[in-house]
């Protein structure tokens, strides 16, 4: 069967609006897709005796045992061995099940030796040569698949003209992606010490093609040896394992507004008060309205009239936030008022 590219979208774009939004089924498990990048003859990027579809894997089943540990969350994998999985059939698998989350784990790689550190993925495009050379990798996979010209009809990973049409589909998720993978980022920063390269857009096939919030993790760089060999030994994916399940459980827990059922996975993020005058040990709570890579000026019309806007800046993501109070009833207002103004994913945050 031919799959024609343009109309992938329509067809996509269609299903994802007459789907009930991921943010509703709390009657239901949450639904973790966990890919393992690369596989089979595609072995990824390989440096030093380290090769990346070997370490994906691996790290890929450790950051489900650690979600399985909790009732509430239904893990499923696009690949649990050592198979090729055409990357058309890897959001295949995220849709059909309905998922809430698709997280894909990867490992970087340069011809520079030197560069080291974690970075995450997000639909979009980029105006950096390196992040399209990044794009281009990971979608050239599509290249290794019998019949790609006819599967992919209309796509060419090498042109960055077919990589324009791919944001089309993830407008929807966006937000909702780049916070999982800020919290992703901020637990490999603040948890392990690892470097962080940020967050970024880019034009991905594997996040285009699913219609639920997803990321790409790139753990790290197998060509800097010290690092592949900390993303190569038991005790580097165990710790990146759980830092990524940890970031799973607390977007679930701040969207569905339910903690995982496992204190084993689940640990308590608290970020820094921007612009706060309360007194240091209070807890105070905003409404997060959106996040977006543009610098919004904080007026009300930007804001479908809401004052009291401030705002933060981290791994080049500006949040905007409504309001500010001690109290959490109060604060529940604000989201209410938040969502009837035209902001439908508004939620509380606190800070120390």
């Amino acid at each position: 069967m031919k799959f024609n590219y343009y109309s992938f979208f329509l067809i996509a774009i269609v299903t994802f609006l007459s789907t009930t939004s991921v943010f509703s089924q709390i009657d239901q498990n949450f639904t973790i897709i966990i890919d393992a990048g690369h596989g089979g003859k595609d072995p990824g990027n390989s440096y030093h005796g380290f090769t990346e579809k070997d370490i994906a894997l691996k790290t890929a089943l450790k950051v489900g045992q650690f979600l399985e540990k909790s009732s509430d969350i239904k893990v499923i994998y696009t690949r649990t061995t050592d198979v090729f999985i055409e990357l058309a059939n890897r959001p295949k698998i995220a849709n059909r099940a309905n998922a809430n989350l698709f997280v894909s784990i990867h490992c970087n790689s340069v011809k520079n030796y030197q560069p080291y550190g974690t970075e995450t993925f997000v639909m979009g495009l980029s105006r950096s040569d390196l992040n399209l050379e990044v794009a281009k990798k990971e979608n050239s996979v599509i290249l290794l698949e019998d019949n790609f010209k006819d599967t992919y009809q209309g796509f060419d990973p090498n042109k960055p003209e077919s990589l324009i049409g791919l944001t089309i589909l993830q407008e929807e998720n966006l937000n909702n992606s780049i916070i999982l993978a800020t919290e992703i980022q901020d637990n490999f920063t603040n948890k392990l010490n690892r470097n962080s390269r940020g967050i970024k857009q880019q034009p991905l096939w594997v996040l285009d093609a699913v219609y639920m919030p997803s990321v790409l993790i790139e753990l790290g760089f197998l060509s800097n040896r010290e690092e592949g060999e900390y993303l190569n030994s038991e005790e580097g994916q165990d710790q990146m394992a759980l830092q990524i399940a940890n970031a799973i459980v607390e977007y679930k827990k701040k969207y569905l507004g339910i903690a995982s059922t496992s204190n084993n996975v689940a640990q308590t993020i608290v970020s820094a008060a921007p612009n706060t005058t309360t007194d240091k040990n209070t807890t105070v709570y905003k409404v997060q309205l959106i996040a977006s890579a543009k610098n919004i000026p904080l007026i009300a019309r930007n804001f479908n009239g809401l004052t009291n806007i401030t705002s933060t800046f981290d791994n080049q993501i500006y949040r905007y936030l409504y309001g500010e109070t001690t109290s959490l009833a109060e604060a529940q207002k604000l989201e209410l008022e938040a969502r009837s103004m035209g902001y439908p994913d508004a939620f509380v945050v606190s800070f120390n």
